[in-house]
């Protein structure tokens, strides 16, 4: 990293939900390094504080589920990303409409609303970074996962509307598009993966995860984090409405 990099988002202010594990913490580490200053937001207080404490930053102990946690409120940052998410898997007969809502509430909802708060600021200083981390499943579905690849398409369409609105004012929004990255996540899908495949959790990996993948291999957080830290920095500044997998060749096929 060189000089200019680590000074790439000096005075620069960021929110980073879901950021108290995975890939919202190494984003949130990510962020601070190229000198912005971060607030984590999310359910988990003592997660978020350990983050926070580790980069200097601040938190917001926010449940994104519930839709009034964010009106009213005011979010005046440079750079939000907007990372927060859940999974849940199982047949669409076997889905709770219930479940099914939440995912979208805090997937989709929630980040309009953080959107539409963060905007005025941003266009106020000629100066914003949106940055939604979607998914390959934003581009590609999967059978057994309805509510998350419908929430990871509907934040692409956000994503480029914010990018068509935002662009004359100086803001950018723009989606990471990753494959299945090595997180808590993740690793709580392999048993229902192989419930639902009938397999070995030990073949999920393999079979099911990496099964489109040219390279074989879990994506790692500091990977999408640092695509993150460019996108938000000033090099990005002609990147708007785009979609960067990030996936080993999935959607080549």
């Amino acid at each position: 990293m060189t000089t200019s990099d680590i000074a790439a988002l000096a005075g620069r202010s960021a929110l980073v939900t879901g950021g108290a594990s995975g890939i919202g913490a190494a984003i949130a580490r990510r962020l601070s390094s190229l000198g912005a200053h971060v607030t984590i937001a999310d359910l988990d207080p003592a997660g978020a504080r350990a983050v926070a404490d580790e980069i200097g930053g601040d938190v917001w102990v926010v449940d994104l589920s519930d839709p009034g946690t964010v009106d009213g409120r005011t979010i005046d940052v440079d750079v939000l990303v907007n990372n927060a998410g859940i999974q849940r898997v199982s047949p669409i007969p076997e889905f709770e409409p219930e479940a099914f809502h939440r995912i979208l509430m805090i997937m989709v909802e929630a980040p309009f609303r953080l959107i539409r708060a963060a905007l005025p600021g941003m266009y106020d200083r000629g100066f914003g970074r949106v940055i939604n981390i979607s998914s390959v499943h934003g581009l590609r579905a999967s059978e057994f996962k309805s509510a998350y690849v419908t929430a990871k398409h509907a934040l692409e369409g956000l994503s480029k509307t914010t990018a068509l609105e935002g662009g004359p004012h100086g803001v950018t929004s723009n989606c990471v598009n990753p494959g299945y990255v090595r997180t808590p996540l993740v690793e709580k899908q392999i048993a229902d993966q192989a419930r639902i495949h009938g397999i070995e959790e030990s073949a999920v990996v393999e079979t099911i995860m990496l099964a489109h993948n040219a390279i074989k291999r879990l994506v790692e957080p500091d990977e999408v984090a640092s695509l993150v830290g460019w996108l938000a920095g000033p090099d990005a500044a002609m990147v708007n409405g785009a979609s960067y997998t990030m996936d080993g060749g999935w959607t080549a096929q």
